[in-house]
Order: C-alpha cells, then sequence, then structure tokens
C-alpha cells in the first residue's frame, strides 16, 4: 500500500496512462482525485476506478476541470487542498501529439497555429498546475511532482513533429530545473519519457500504419513490443512513491530499450 492516505491529484485521469496511473494509485490506497475535461469520459472512468479502488481502501474523487485553463486550476487546487488537508502527488498527464491532424509533420509541414497548439498543449497544463501545486506543497514540505515528457524531446522519435520534440524537449529541461528550485522544501519533482504507447489515442494511429511499419517500430525496440499504458504508469507510481524519496530531476525513458 504504497500511496494509503496520500492524495494523488492525477490530470488526463479518464483514459491513457493518466488513468492507468489513477488505477495503480487507487489500488493502493490513495485519494484518487480525477481530473479531466470531458464528463462522459470522466464518469465512464470514476466506475472503473472506483473498483480499482475498493480492492485496495482507496477512494476516488473526479473533477471535471479544463487542465489548460489558469482560473479552473487555481480553484481546484484550493478547493482539494482544503477538502483534503493538502496534495502529496501531482501527476501531469496532458499533453499529446494527436491534437494536429499530422502527429508526424515535418517543420516544413507544420503551420505556426499547429506550432502554437503543440505547445500549449504539452506544456501549459503542466506549468499551470505544477504553479498552483507549489504553495500547497510547500505548507506540508514534501510532495511528489511527476511530468509525462516523451522520448521525442530526447530527439529519438520518428514519428513525431518537431513542435511535440520542442515541447516534450521543455518538459525535461522544466523538470530538472523546478527539481532544485523544490528541493530544499522536501518536494520531489520528476518525469517520464515514453515511447510509442497504445493509448486510446495512439492506438487508432498505430492501426493506420502498415504492418511493415509496425514490424520496424518493433524491430527497433529491444523489448521487440510496444509499450501499454501500464508500462509507463508503473514508472510513474514508482517515481511518486516513497520508493523514490531520494530522486529528484530524473527524466526516466520507459521505451524497451530504444
Amino acid at each position: 500500500m504504497r500511496f494509503k492516505n496520500k492524495v494523488a491529484l492525477i490530470t488526463a485521469a479518464a483514459n491513457g496512462i493518466g488513468r492507468a496511473t489513477a488505477e495503480i494509485m487507487a489500488r493502493e490506497g490513495a485519494m484518487v482525485i480525477a481530473v479531466d475535461n470531458n464528463q462522459g469520459r470522466l464518469d465512464e472512468a470514476k466506475s472503473s476506478l472506483k473498483q480499482a479502488a475498493a480492492k485496495g481502501g482507496g477512494r476516488v474523487q473526479g473533477e471535471l476541470v479544463d487542465a489548460l485553463d489558469a482560473t479552473q486550476v487555481d480553484k481546484l487546487m484550493d478547493r482539494i487542498a482544503e477538502q483534503h488537508g493538502g496534495i502529496d502527488i501531482l501527476v501531469n498527464a496532458v499533453g499529446g501529439s494527436t491534437v494536429i491532424d499530422n502527429p508526424r509533420a515535418t517543420t516544413e509541414q507544420l503551420s505556426f497555429a499547429d506550432w502554437q497548439k503543440l505547445i500549449a498543449f504539452n506544456l501549459d497544463a503542466t506549468f499551470l498546475c505544477t504553479h498552483a501545486v507549489i504553495p500547497v506543497m510547500k505548507q506540508k514540505r514534501s510532495g511528489k511532482i511527476v511530468n509525462l515528457a516523451s522520448i521525442a524531446g530526447r530527439g529519438l522519435s520518428f514519428n513525431s513533429s518537431s513542435a511535440y520534440a520542442a515541447a516534450k524537449g521543455g518538459i525535461i529541461a522544466f523538470t530538472r530545473k523546478l527539481a532544485h528550485e523544490l528541493g530544499p522544501d522536501g518536494i520531489n519533482v520528476n518525469a517520464i519519457a515514453p515511447s510509442i504507447t497504445l493509448t486510446e489515442r495512439i492506438r487508432p494511429h498505430w492501426d493506420k500504419r502498415s504492418q511493415a511499419s509496425q514490424a520496424e517500430e518493433i524491430e527497433r525496440t529491444p523489448l521487440r513490443r510496444v509499450a501499454e499504458a501500464a508500462d509507463q504508469a508503473n514508472v510513474i507510481c514508482f517515481l511518486a512513491s516513497s520508493d523514490a524519496d531520494f530522486v529528484t530531476g530524473l527524466t526516466i525513458d520507459v521505451t524497451g530499450g530504444v
């Protein structure tokens, strides 16, 4: 029960890596604050998460919030801190490459609007949620923040745009800088950098690829498979747990060896 009596706020918790993370934490005793911007998706996820929580004594609270809206985020953090006496864990799971029509666009093919959309979607929510949670965590002089970067931010993705790479590189740098700022307050800040992961949003793009293209992706992965959401969530939960109390400023590549 790594997360017993811990309050864990997880954005984009209704599907993908965020949901897989929420399921593990709920199953291991956390009070999970599941944040999403789609009510139907959130309601469906809450039902599943409550089943996971029932197995391990955790609890689940859904919050319909747009993590890209500063006012909504600030109000959320204040409300959760008041309701639960603080926030122990923040997982910034908002992000992705598929918010533009062609996630694999070259720089020449990208429009400035696409560039701005990808940068904002992958950086703004992480900043806003982190900015709002810092005072809450400082009051307790403890906390764990885990961000979602990507191997694209390492320049290692063959399947994403330069805008996405720039945004995720920003997450890696932000994580490192923030760890130095918040370390003296007992707050750990880390990130994961996933390779392609078959979430609900990515699987349709994967399925459209030819068998040869899929085989090529698998062949260049030493573990010879593509990641599932749980592969990423397991590492997030390590970083959010007491097992990682002396780990900060690190971005772990969760790539099957790529």
